[in-house]
């Protein structure tokens, strides 16, 4: 029964093929070729945001060689775009993958899209952020913890304007289940502490977005008026950073942030940004891979889990979720440094000589 249907969805699939093929294959470097060789599908959502690319596909591809010889990664990234990984999703149907992990565009629009894969015997992993739909498993972080942690770094910073100051919050895109994550978890260490001057959704996660809505808090709310920017991630303390800079805002208030991108490290050592929170993406994509081999061998995920979540349909599945990292200047070398993600030599440019001196960093 099962083989019927999934030859149904090749067949419904097949229209979206070309263009979808096309932008898989672009990054993939396999040849599927046929055969018994096992494939498995990657699909990231976006470039802007460098550790997709950068961190994770590298990660992920290392593991998936070590536990599987044999096995190919059919990679896409959707550049921002819901339609794109739409037909991606339907170029993996099409080839007959026999496992998808997903990173979703916009996790409820791609739920008629994991129910055609769910149809055609193909496990869905939803990897970093839920996707709506029946996903065989779940790999992420705690996304309330990163929350907290963003919250509570950001009070420590704020210091003696604790509780009188006023803060502006940079959430993240309200499609993405982790961004509402991270809010809560914000807002749960936050709200009574501090005032919340003005908030805003960013959508996509844009730095340019970000860049635009900071500059309009600091028109509502004066230069002078800002004690503390929760930024959601390192993308959106660089778009407001920048706005804070170029409206002469001096002092820079402290600005949180998550992803432990390079340039943030930078600006923590120059003093323009405050934190970052680091998700050891390398145990992640481990844990993806692990779980996306067991799925296309047809074991069950229960062995490779370490609990399981509930998803929007009240559904519970197999998980691995991840313990996150605050990380300021004070620790990076103890952090990012020691897990070899990023040299010295790499985060200390030699136009940051004098500032990685004086954060310790030589």
């Amino acid at each position: 029964m099962k083989a019927r249907i999934r030859d149904a969805a090749i067949a419904m699939t097949a229209v979206s093929t070309a263009v979808a093929l096309a932008a898989c294959g672009a990054g993939a470097g396999n040849d599927s070729g046929g055969g018994n060789t096992p494939e498995i599908g990657l699909l990231l959502p976006d470039a802007t945001t460098d550790r997709w690319e950068a961190q994770d596909r590298p990660s992920f591809e290392k593991k998936m060689k070590e536990l599987c010889d044999d096995c190919t990664v059919e990679h896409g990234n959707a550049e921002g775009s819901v339609a794109v990984q739409r037909q991606q999703m339907d170029s993996m149907i099409t080839k007959g993958v026999d496992a998808i992990v997903l990173v979703a565009v916009d996790a409820r629009s791609l739920g008629a899209a994991v129910r055609k894969a769910d149809e055609a015997d193909i496990p869905v992993i939803a990897y970093d952020r839920l996707a709506a739909g029946p996903i065989s498993g779940y790999v992420s972080f705690d996304g309330e913890e990163v929350g907290r942690l963003q919250g509570r770094a950001l009070l420590q910073a704020m210091g003696a304007t604790v509780p009188d100051g006023q803060i502006v919050m940079m959430n993240g895109d309200p499609s993405d289940p982790n961004a509402a994550a991270f809010k809560k978890g914000a807002l749960s260490v936050l709200e009574g502490r501090v005032r919340i001057g003005k908030a805003y959704d960013t959508l996509q996660w844009r730095t340019e977005t970000a860049n635009m809505n900071m500059s309009s808090a600091i028109s509502a709310l004066g230069a002078d008026n800002l004690d503390g920017v929760y930024a959601a991630n390192d993308g959106l303390a660089a778009g407001s950073i920048s706005a804070l800079k170029a409206n002469k805002v001096n002092p820079l208030p402290p600005v949180t942030g998550q992803d432990a991108e390079l340039g943030a490290l930078r600006r923590m050592v120059t003093g323009d940004q405050y934190m970052t929170v680091y998700k050891p993406f390398g145990r992640q994509a481990s844990a993806g891979a692990t779980m996306a081999v067991a799925a296309a061998r047809g074991e069950k995920l229960d062995r490779v889990a370490t609990g399981e979540v509930e998803t929007s349909s009240g559904n519970a599945v197999p998980a691995v979720l991840l313990t996150p990292v605050s990380v300021t200047v004070d620790n990076i070398e103890d952090t990012l440094v020691k897990d070899r993600v990023y040299t010295i030599q790499q985060i200390c440019t030699p136009q940051l000589e004098a500032a990685c001196k004086r954060a310790g960093l030589t």
